[in-house]
C-alpha cells in the first residue's frame, strides 16, 4: 500500500487556505470510502485466514496508520487494479492467533480509531507493544478503554492522565468480559469487542444506547457469532452485543461505502450555496450514521435517499441534495451517538438557517481531535455569528452576518474543523481562510480539488490540494 511522505503531513508543512464565495456547486461526485468500516475492514483482514480484498477503502491518513499497524505484525498488504481501474487492496491474513509481535513503536498519527482499536486487538497477545500518536492524540484519553481491557489480563503504562505514549503488556489468553458501559462508545465496545475474539467463551457489551455497530456487522461478514439485544427500537434504548469467542475466521471480499461523515460536508454546501444540485453516490446509510441528514430534513432540507442497497453488510445510498431554505431546531441528545462527528458542519448549516438551533448533549466533543465545542464556538463568533456554549449545549443563533473582513480559522489538528469552515467560506461576501489544509487529508484527501471542480472557489499556499 502506498505510503504519503512527509509532505502530506500537518505541522511546519501546514498550508493555508482560503475559500470566498461560490455561485453554485453542481455534479454528480463519489466521497472518500467510510473511514470507520475502512479501519475494521483492514483490522478484520489481519485476523482472518485467506486474502481479503477491499474496494473504496479509505487512503486517507488515519486509515494509513491502521495499515502500517497490521503489517507490523505480519499481514502482508497489496494493492492493484480491479477490472473497473479502481484500487484494490488485499490483506493477506494470519489468523486470530497469528499475529506477531510489532518489532518499532507503532504510530498511531491522529488517530484515536486506530489507537483505540489496535489497544484492544494488541492487548490479547502475550507480548509487549508500543503505541504512540501526534500531539493532538497524546492529550485524548485512554482510561476508557484501559480500564475494561485491564480486566482481561492485560497491563498497561502510559503517560499522566491515562495518555499516550502508551506500553501494553497483552495477555495469552484473555478473560472473556461482561462489560457494561456507562456511555454510548463504538471504540470502547470495538476494543472490548476485539479482545473478546481472543476469549475462550462470551464476550459481553452494553450501552445506554447504540453506538456505531460497524464493528458488530464487519464480525457477522467474516462469520463471528454476534448476538445483538436492542431494548427498543433501532438506536433506541440500552443496546447489548456478545460474541462467542475463538472463531476460525476466513478472508472475504469488502465493498467500503462512501463515508456519510465526509458526504456530510458536501450536502451542508450544497444546502447552503444558492443554485447548488449535487448527487453523491453510494454513500453508506446505516441509520446509526444518518442523524445529520435526519436533523436536515427537520430544518427543511431538500435532500432524499435514492438508489437503496446493501453491500458487505453496510445499508448504502445515493445522495440527492438541492439548496434550501433553512429553519432552527433543537437536536436532542438521544441523537449525539449517530451523528457524533457531524456537529461542526451543522453548526455551519444552523448559522445560515433562519431561528435558532440548539445541539444538546455534546459532552463527548471535548475528546475529539480538539475540543470542538469551544473550538466551534470561538471561530463562529470570530466570524461575526452569534453561538455560545453552556455544559454540553452549543446553541446557534443563526441567518449567519455580514462580515466586516476576512477571517483566519486556528483549526487545531482537527479535520472536521478545517473543512467545515471552508463550506462556510463559500457564502458571503468576504473569504474565510484556516491556517492548516494539510490535516484534512486525513480523512478526505483530495477535498479541496473535488470542491472546486463543484464549483467552490478555494485556494492554497502549498501547490498539493489545488485543483
Amino acid at each position: 500500500m502506498s505510503k504519503p511522505d512527509d509532505s502530506t503531513r500537518s505541522g511546519p508543512m501546514a498550508a493555508i487556505a482560503v475559500s470566498t464565495r461560490a455561485a453554485g456547486l453542481r455534479g454528480d461526485v463519489t466521497v472518500p470510502g467510510d473511514k470507520s468500516i475502512s479501519h475494521r475492514a483492514l483490522i478484520m483482514g489481519a485476523l482472518s485466514v485467506g486474502e481479503t480484498s477491499i474496494t473504496g477503502l479509505l487512503t486517507g491518513e488515519d486509515v494509513l496508520h491502521t495499515a502500517r499497524a497490521i503489517a507490523a505484525f505480519g499481514a502482508k498488504l497489496e494493492d492493484s487494479a480491479g477490472p473497473d481501474g479502481k484500487p484494490v487492496y488485499t490483506v493477506h491474513g494470519r489468523g486470530i492467533g497469528g499475529l506477531s509481535a510489532p518489532t518499532d513503536v507503532l504510530d498511531m498519527g491522529n488517530s484515536g480509531t486506530c489507537a483505540r482499536l489496535i489497544s484492544g486487538l494488541l492487548s490479547a497477545y502475550p507480548f509487549t507493544s508500543f503505541l504512540t500518536g501526534d500531539e493532538s492524540l497524546r492529550r485524548r484519553p485512554m482510561e476508557r478503554i484501559i480500564e475494561p481491557l485491564s480486566s482481561t489480563g492485560a497491563k498497561f503504562i502510559t503517560a499522566e492522565g491515562g495518555r499516550l505514549p502508551m506500553t501494553i503488556v497483552g495477555t495469552s489468553i484473555p478473560i472473556p468480559l461482561t462489560y457494561d458501559n456507562s456511555i454510548a462508545s463504538a471504540q470502547v465496545k470495538s476494543a472490548v469487542l476485539l479482545a473478546g475474539l481472543h476469549a475462550p467463551g462470551i464476550t459481553t457489551v452494553t450501552e445506554p444506547r447504540t453506538s456505531r455497530d460497524h464493528t458488530e456487522r464487519m464480525f457477522r461478514h467474516f462469520g463471528v457469532d454476534v448476538d445483538i439485544v436492542q431494548e427498543k427500537g433501532e438506536g433506541e434504548g440500552a443496546y447489548k452485543v456478545s460474541i462467542v469467542g475463538q472463531p476460525e475466521l476466513k478472508g472475504c471480499p469488502v465493498c467500503v461505502p462512501g463515508d456519510p461523515s465526509s458526504a456530510a460536508f458536501l450536502v451542508v454546501a450544497a444546502l447552503i450555496v444558492p443554485g447548488s444540485h449535487l448527487m453523491i453516490r453510494n454513500v453508506g446509510t446505516n441509520p446509526i450514521r444518518t442523524g445529520l441528514f435526519t436533523t436536515l430534513r427537520e430544518m427543511g432540507a431538500d435532500l432524499a435517499f435514492v438508489n437503496s442497497r446493501s453491500e458487505s453488510g453496510e445499508p448504502v445510498a445515493d445522495i440527492e441534495v438541492k439548496s434550501s431554505s433553512l429553519k432552527g431546531v433543537s437536536v436532542p441528545a438521544a441523537r449525539v451517538p449517530s451523528m457524533i462527528d457531524e456537529y461542526p458542519i451543522l453548526a455551519i448549516a444552523a448559522s445560515l438557517a433562519d431561528g435558532v438551533t440548539r445541539m444538546e448533549g455534546l459532552g463527548e466533543l471535548r475528546f475529539k481531535e480538539s475540543d470542538r465545542l469551544t473550538t466551534m464556538e470561538k471561530n463562529l463568533t470570530a466570524c461575526g455569528i452569534s453561538a455560545s456554549v453552556t455544559e454540553d449545549v452549543l446553541t446557534v443563533r443563526g441567518k449567519g452576518a455580514k462580515r466586516k473582513g476576512a477571517v483566519t480559522i486556528p483549526v487545531k489538528f482537527d479535520h472536521r474543523i478545517a473543512m467545515s469552515f471552508l463550506v462556510l467560506g463559500m457564502v458571503g461576501g468576504q473569504s474565510i481562510a484556516i491556517d492548516d489544509s494539510s490535516i484534512i487529508r486525513t480523512s478526505f484527501p483530495g477535498f479541496i480539488p473535488l470542491m472546486n471542480a463543484l464549483g467552490a472557489s478555494i485556494k492554497t499556499d502549498d501547490g498539493y490540494v489545488m485543483s
